[in-house]
């Protein structure tokens, strides 16, 4: 094992898979992820964080990609690998390139995205990046970043979405039914928020495919992930 992979789902983990490659569904859950990663960090010559990811810039749509050059952690911007980020910008049709910001706290409404952007310029945001980056840093990793908008900058997300996501990356579909049912008018939201992340979740998919067995990792870097 070689590569690193960090999501945020278990089913973006289970897109994701590649042999050679160990995927992590960090569920929301920064510190858990954190260790996984530290665990396997010794063993590891490169980690890509990538899976869906909320729009902060206008004109990102769901199933839009966002290719990161730098993840702004806790106000600090961490550059990917510049290899390694032309290669998925090259592979994946129609993807911007631009900083990634990865946040501790979803952020679900337009106001929240709109200062979000303000204070750090990122297209997008997700919960994972943030971590992924920093092991990267520490233990002098290859690092890549890429995410499809699920959300975008303009759309409120209904309440019960923050409720939707287990620790472990699995989805917590009693907790969202529990939270509509106390507010019931949230149902046309999540309908159009499940919609949109399934377009999101087709991407993810068809880019995964595109990657090949070596997510997008440049030719000179040899890794065993083709070896069946």
């Amino acid at each position: 094992m070689r590569l690193l992979v960090a999501t945020g789902l278990r089913r973006e983990a289970k897109i994701l898979a590649a042999p050679g490659a160990a995927v992590t569904a960090g569920g929301g859950d920064s510190e858990r992820l954190a260790a996984a990663l530290e665990a396997a960090a010794g063993d590891a010559d490169a980690i890509l964080s990538i899976g869906l990811g909320g729009a902060l810039a206008d004109g990102l749509r769901p199933g839009d990609w966002v290719v990161a050059d730098a993840v702004i952690a806790q106000g600090e911007a961490i550059p990917t690998d510049p290899a390694w980020t032309a290669a998925l910008l090259e592979q994946l049709p129609g993807a911007r390139l631009g900083g990634l910001l990865g946040s501790e706290t979803m952020l679900t409404t337009t106001a929240e995205k709109r200062e979000a952007r303000a204070l750090c310029g990122a297209l997008a945001v997700d919960m994972e990046s943030q971590v992924a980056s920093r092991i990267a840093l520490r233990h002098g990793l290859r690092f890549a970043a890429a995410r499809v908008i699920s959300d975008a900058a303009d759309r409120d997300l209904p309440r019960a979405v923050k409720v939707g996501m287990k620790p472990d990356g699995g989805m917590a579909l009693g907790a969202v039914l529990a939270a509509l049912s106390r507010d019931p008018a949230q149902l046309p939201a999540l309908l159009r928020t499940g919609r949109d992340a399934e377009t999101a979740f087709r991407v993810l998919l068809r880019g995964r495919r595109l990657l090949g067995p070596r997510l997008g990792l440049a030719d000179f870097f040899q890794l065993p992930l083709d070896v069946g």
